[in-house]
């Protein structure tokens, strides 16, 4: 998302130039900084409101990175519509709805203000506290396989059309499970044999088993607020995607899950729709935290 070099809020005692925003709400908030909405936001030190945050990021007169955030949450919303049709929006919140001034970026911005000095953290002499840094995703682990889930949500087409269902069939039926590798070009390779050598064959894969398991439990006792979002598919379908500890699932609710787990880095495993996935995910897309 780019936003534009003119618009300017309040930010310590500066201007800040906007570079981008992004919203902080139940339903739709940095997946890298979370597994749920509470969390995300305990880890920019903020209550977790119901109606959520927008999230203000750029730089001030001397370039420092500032992220201010705001309450107006529809505010945001436009400004991040407008920009992803290529339109220009001039995001320019009043005053009265800045919640606070954090120094620091909490996600990476590839973008800089023109004609202020390089992006860099704010002086320690005005600002509150350490400055936010995105999270390390350099290695595999949540923030990393949060963010794996998070492509293949928005690439759902590219990642499905790799399988078919004969990659899930045994011979007592369709299976619930299949095993699924991504190389380092991004790209997948399935391997029976490494599945046997790992018990992930037709018997079933044990950490699929335990998120199925543990995305049951949310049916029966809602976890954490964002925990499970629903969003717009194609046709009739939604979009799920729910997290949970060490592990992510993205599904469409009339085809298969993918799920990907902090314990096994760099894999996405395909659950296909065998005899109870398609009623676990329509249980789940009753409770699931929709966009306004």
């Amino acid at each position: 998302m780019a936003g534009t070099d003119e618009g300017a809020v309040a930010a310590a005692d500066d201007a800040l130039y906007v570079l981008t925003a992004v919203l902080l709400t139940p339903a739709k908030f940095p997946s890298v900084l979370g597994d749920d909405y509470p969390e995300a936001c305990a880890a920019l030190g903020l209550a977790p409101l119901a109606d959520g945050y927008g999230l203000v990021l750029g730089q001030d007169g001397d370039g420092a990175r500032w992220t201010v955030v705001i309450d107006d949450v529809s505010l945001v919303a436009v400004a991040i519509a407008s920009w992803d049709c290529g339109m220009e929006y001039d995001l320019s919140p009043d005053e009265r709805t800045v919640v606070a001034a954090l120094p620091g970026w909490p996600l990476a911005v590839a973008v800089a203000a023109p004609n202020v000095p390089p992006p860099h953290d704010p002086d320690p002499e005005i600002s509150d506290g350490p400055p936010l840094a995105p999270p390390d995703t350099s290695v595999w682990g949540p923030a990393q396989r949060r963010l794996g889930a998070d492509e293949i949500a928005l690439q759902w087409a590219t990642w499905r059309e790799q399988l078919d269902d004969a990659d899930f069939a045994t011979p007592g039926g369709v299976s619930d499970t299949a095993a699924a590798d991504t190389d380092d070009s991004g790209g997948e390779r399935e391997g029976e044999d490494e599945d046997a050598e790992k018990g992930r064959g037709p018997g079933g894969h044990s950490g699929i088993r335990r998120v199925l398991a543990e995305a049951r439990a949310y049916v029966e006792t809602p976890p954490p607020l964002g925990r499970v979002r629903s969003s717009f598919a194609p046709g009739d379908a939604r979009t799920l995607r729910a997290d949970g500890p060490g592990w992510s699932l993205v599904a469409r609710t009339d085809d298969i899950a993918f799920v990907l787990l902090d314990d096994e880095p760099g894999e996405v495993l395909p659950v296909g729709r065998g005899p109870e996935l398609p009623g676990l995910l329509a249980a789940l897309d009753k409770m699931a935290v929709r966009p306004s």
